[in-house]
């Protein structure tokens, strides 16, 4: 197993449609494992194939009251209730904000063996799930705010991202 790098917005592949997993084989689950891995490492509770620059659907999830979960090529088929809630994002280190999301969604995946199932979340795990699909369709949780919000955030950003390309180029 292996920590893999976070890509930061906007780099690519953060704003494009990930593809879907054809091939369900050793290398897939250990991309699962290096993106738990890597999810853990970095104190999250959600991941995307895309923010470790694969543009694969897959992603990882973690409500810490529950069992951690991988879903390939996820799809969430039915929706209901309404929350806002502030959200970050791994790929947006240091920014925040209220987004809306459903409380209760259905989900179809693929588990690593390619076997389809269907199963309902709810509160802290939908929240999850609905956060990494939109990162499958390449769409950030700034995406979700009003424009002002979103404007006021991407400019914090800059500044973040500033700071952190800089630390890292000296290291």
């Amino acid at each position: 197993m292996a920590e893999m790098k976070i890509v930061l917005y906007p780099d690519a592949p953060l704003q494009d449609e990930a593809e879907p997993i054809t091939e369900f084989d050793s290398s897939l689950r250990e991309l699962a494992q290096d993106m738990f891995e890597t999810m853990y490492a970095e104190d999250g509770v959600g991941l995307a194939g895309p923010q470790v620059g694969v543009s694969k659907q897959i992603l990882v999830a973690h409500d810490p009251d529950l069992d951690p979960i991988c879903l390939v090529n996820p799809s969430i088929f039915e929706s209901e209730g309404e929350e806002t809630s502030e959200e970050g994002c791994l790929s947006i280190p240091q920014i925040y904000a209220p987004v809306s999301r459903a409380t209760r969604i259905r989900v179809h995946a693929l588990n690593l063996d390619g076997r389809p199932y269907d199963f309902e979340a709810t509160g802290l795990l939908a929240r999850i799930i609905q956060h990494e699909v939109d990162h499958l369709h390449g769409v950030v949780f700034l995406d979700r705010t009003d424009v002002f919000s979103r404007e006021d955030r991407l400019r914090e950003w800059d500044a973040v991202r500033g700071r952190l390309v800089s630390a890292t180029s000296r290291s």
